[in-house]
């Protein structure tokens, strides 16, 4: 999942990027906007935000403002407040998945157009409600983890759940390696 995670995002944030250089340099360099290049471009802007929140959830590495942590003295503690917040996230994302649905539900039955290439507009509309409904998802998921290891036992367990990004890694390791320092196998 994490390789098509990485190649599709990689694509969307391209092709974005390439529709702004695009409209750039038509429009300063040779002065003449191309008409319809941002209705174009908004499709692959929306299903990126979308899918990199997605992936967020997926990888469980949103931001966060642990504040709280600092005065908690057990991992347990820390453990129950996790899981208090995790709570709260799927409460908010399951409101807004509904909402979204309802707004989903709108966009279809009006089916609106793009003003100048008539692009059905549903086409990134539709990325609001499916990217909601996975990261509703993920949310449980995590939740449903994080209980799980409350009550699986009394003692205290690492609440540090987040994995570090496979770029952290590789950036950590280039460093080393720059400073001369050598690697076991």
């Amino acid at each position: 999942m994490e390789t098509v995670f990485k190649y599709t995002l990689t694509l969307l944030i391209t092709t974005v990027a390439g529709f702004q250089a695009v409209q750039v340099i038509s429009r300063y360099v040779f002065e003449t906007p191309m008409m319809g290049l941002e209705e174009m471009a908004l499709i692959p802007t929306m299903w990126l935000y979308m899918l990199g929140a997605v992936n967020a959830s997926r990888e469980d590495t949103q931001i966060r403002a642990n504040v709280l942590d600092v005065f908690l003295k057990t991992d347990r503690a820390r453990l129950w407040l996790v899981v208090i917040s995790e709570t709260i996230s799927l409460i908010i994302s399951s409101w807004l998945t509904w909402w979204a649905w309802d707004y989903f539900k709108y966009a279809n039955r009006v089916w609106k157009e793009s003003p100048t290439l008539y692009i059905p507009t549903i086409i990134y509309e539709a990325a609001l409600f499916m990217g909601l409904v996975v990261m509703t998802l993920y949310g449980a998921w995590h939740l449903l983890k994080h209980l799980r290891t409350l009550l699986a036992s009394g003692e205290a367990h690492r609440v540090d759940t987040i994995r570090e990004p496979a770029e952290v890694t590789e950036f950590k390791l280039l460093t080393e390696e720059q400073k001369g320092e050598k690697f076991h196998d």
